[in-house]
């Protein structure tokens, strides 16, 4: 478990829903973008919540260790879903040059 805090909020989610958001916050940082995740979190009070983050070039964001010894929330499905907006913003697909990205059989026919 980590401690995640946000807008002075102090959130606990698993280590790796922890270090996926904040490697993604980076990259959206750095490519000067703006994108929203929601996560499954453990609130100071002890509840499970669920915790949209704003990220942008202004987002502050600290992850820190704990000891706790909770079992974390699920977030196997957003972590998955963040990952793969990493790897789109790391990894761009290439248009080929050498294929148009259209086909003639996609143009009106002339009048």
């Amino acid at each position: 478990m980590k401690h995640v805090s946000y807008a002075d909020k102090p959130l606990l989610m698993g280590d790796d829903a922890a270090d996926t958001l904040l490697e993604y916050a980076r990259l959206v940082a750095d490519n000067e973008r703006a994108d929203t995740v929601t996560l499954n979190a453990i609130s100071p009070d002890g509840n499970t919540v669920e915790a949209s983050f704003l990220l942008d070039v202004s987002t502050i964001l600290m992850v820190e260790s704990t000891n706790s010894e909770m079992e974390p929330p699920d977030n196997t499905e957003v972590v998955q879903e963040m990952r793969e907006r990493i790897d789109a913003i790391t990894r761009p697909v290439s248009v080929d040059a050498q294929e148009p990205p259209y086909s003639d059989s996609d143009l009106p026919d002339a009048f």
